[in-house]
């Protein structure tokens, strides 16, 4: 009987199951897909939630018709998981309910928080041991919010009442039935509570974030066994045997394993991951330490740039504005314009990410004239995802990251011709789109595989030739349009100010 791997894909905007089925040639290849929308709730400006509730009840009905779409249980033989990461979800630990809807990780609400620490002179130590900075970006003063906004919640905590993780936590933890409450590693170097060089949850951080060590899972590897599904909720228990947070299961889906290669991830935001090999590399261009992923007692490490607002940019066009009604509009709209205009969308929603780092930042349109109509903003939106790609390829060349020859990308907004096209031109490098867009579900797989010892490496199996756009830009015309971009972050940088 063939060997499937039932990957559990949760996302910022959906949950997803696909069943991926492992080949002779040790390929995987999607067999059954099955996806459900997911609400998010905006309580205060920058403020972001979701409900952990919906997220388990979703995850649920999905993998349970991805199963039947692939010939029934029989046929799996492993789960893996990856999640949106830095989301904080609070749950009782008797009931399995949660207490609060989950925090996501475009949330604000803790700036001024991080703010005080930055003011206190922390960012410095808590960047050498987590290779982080202070940001509202990262789970920990998350969790210490949701701690506090819970009654008795720290207390409950502090005894053992009340569990607290990131959202790959809370599933298996619901997937086991509360047996087991545990964290890939992935997922814990995204909390500033994780050393990063020890793999281990630090006391000290623990404390200076308030956050309770007895609340937090144990810290597991990406790719070995963590528990079982409870047999009632798919006919039979299988085994969970791999996971890692969304942006590392992709750099594994894309084969990036070796120092030097790299890969951005478009989807609601755009997260730039570079392996930079066996050891952490220290950012001196506010780019982030992190883990790229650990099998047994090996480890991959990386630099990353993240991006908080890119597909979310075009969704607002669409839902916020109604200047499209569909996001594949944009690309024709954009090319109905032979250049910008002049105008630039900085897309600062929720605050500007790396290098910039400015969580008081929102959006902010310039260059506006009475000429300027809805294609121009749908092409500024579009341009600023090469824009922002380009700063954080500047960022990793000052941290002495290696030239790369080629950008891997993926994600939803990869489907739009003209952006991949205009990343190419700005950036200067070749980008390749894999003919499999599911890169984060294929990495979260393999690893499920290799921890179940159905194959026996990371290497990727692809036959399939991707889509490639190269540069044809012209070094006046892009060094023209960079000038403008950063007057228009400087711009936006003001306003919050």
């Amino acid at each position: 009987m063939t060997t499937c791997i039932l990957t559990i894909d949760q996302g910022t905007t959906s949950t997803r199951a696909i069943a991926f089925e492992l080949r002779e040639d040790q390929g995987l290849h999607p067999v059954a897909v099955s996806q459900i929308a997911l609400a998010q709730h905006f309580p205060h400006s920058g403020w972001v939630e979701h409900d952990a509730a919906e997220i388990w009840a979703a995850t649920l009905q999905t993998c349970r018709e991805a199963i039947g779409k692939a010939g029934g249980v029989g046929r799996f033989a492993a789960v893996g998981i990856t999640n949106q990461r830095e989301t904080a979800v609070i749950w009782d630990a008797a009931t399995g309910e949660p207490l609060h809807r989950a925090i996501v990780w475009q949330d604000r609400r803790t700036a001024d928080v991080t703010a005080g620490l930055v003011a206190g002179g922390l960012e410095a130590t808590v960047q050498a041991t987590t290779g982080l900075i202070l940001d509202p970006y990262f789970s920990a003063t998350k969790f210490a919010w949701l701690l506090d906004a819970v009654p008795e919640g720290r207390a409950r905590a502090e005894r053992g009442e009340v569990l607290l993780g990131t959202i790959d936590a809370w599933l298996v933890w619901k997937l086991t039935g509360g047996a087991q409450h545990v964290t890939d590693a992935t997922n814990a170097s995204r909390t500033s509570l994780m050393d990063l060089h020890t793999r281990a949850w630090r006391e000290d951080l623990c404390d200076l974030f308030r956050v309770p060590r007895a609340a937090l899972p144990r810290i597991v590897g990406c790719a070995e066994p963590r528990g079982e599904t409870v047999p009632a909720l798919f006919g039979r228990g299988l085994p969970i045997t791999g996971s890692a947070g969304d942006q590392q299961a992709a750099l594994v889906g894309h084969g990036a394993l070796k120092p030097g290669d790299a890969k951005i991830t478009y989807g609601t935001g755009a997260f730039l991951v570079a392996n930079v090999g066996d050891r952490p590399v220290a950012s001196s261009s506010r780019l982030l330490g992190t883990l790229g992923y650990q099998i047994g007692n090996t480890a991959a490490w990386a630099l990353e740039g993240s991006i908080f607002s890119a597909g979310s940019a075009i969704q607002w066009l669409r839902d916020g504005v109604g200047m499209i009604r569909d996001s594949r509009e944009s690309e024709a709209m954009a090319q109905t314009l032979p250049d910008n205009g002049g105008v630039y969308l900085v897309p600062g929603f929720t605050g500007l990410g790396a290098p910039w780092w400015e969580p008081e930042a929102r959006g902010t349109v310039v260059g506006l004239t009475r000429d300027t109509g809805p294609a121009h903003f749908v092409r500024a939106a579009l341009e600023a995802l090469a824009y922002q790609t380009r700063d954080l390829l500047d960022a990793l060349a000052r941290d002495g990251a290696p030239p790369f020859s080629v950008l891997k990308v993926d994600g939803g907004v990869t489907a739009n011709a003209f952006a991949m096209q205009f990343v190419a031109d700005i950036c200067e490098i070749p980008v390749e789109r894999p003919a499999f867009q599911e890169m984060t579900a294929l990495g979260a797989a393999r690893l499920a595989a290799l921890g179940a010892g159905l194959i026996g490496d990371l290497e990727p199996r692809n036959s399939e030739a991707p889509a490639v756009w190269t540069p044809r830009m012209r070094a006046a015309e892009r060094d023209r349009l960079l000038q403008g971009w950063r007057r228009a972050v400087k711009a936006a940088i003001l306003v919050a100010a």
